[in-house]
């Protein structure tokens, strides 16, 4: 499975941004998704998975009530819609696949994209 990660960008504090992860190779039906993010010298953290048939998600204490996790099987796309943004949401946001459920751990997820640059300004 090979993942893309878009959508990311430079927004206000407050303002909203919506993550796109495509994946091509093989259908993300069947996977576990979730999303992850880096900032700078910080170490990686759990933002929020979503389970492959879509009913139910988690959520890091930290963005929930302000993301949404979601997915669309038919178009092979899972999406983090991401409102009241903080500067401190500032980062690398990533998405994983995990072949058999999901997973807080980043350890457990088999597949990853290549990161997408959040920046929000105070």
């Amino acid at each position: 499975v090979q993942l893309q990660a878009s959508g990311g960008g430079l927004v206000q504090a407050g303002g909203s941004l919506r993550l796109s992860c495509a994946a091509s190779g093989r259908t993300l039906s069947v996977y576990g998704m979730g999303w992850f993010r880096q900032a700078p010298g910080k170490e990686r953290e759990f933002v929020a998975n979503i389970r492959w048939s879509g009913d139910s998600t988690y959520y890091a204490d930290s963005v929930k009530g302000r993301f949404t996790i979601s997915r669309d099987n038919a178009k092979n796309t899972v999406y983090l819609q991401m409102n009241s943004l903080k500067p401190e949401d500032t980062a690398v946001y990533y998405c994983a696949a995990r072949r058999y459920g999901v997973s807080y751990s980043g350890d457990d997820y088999d597949y990853w994209g290549q990161g997408t640059l959040v920046t929000v300004s105070s």
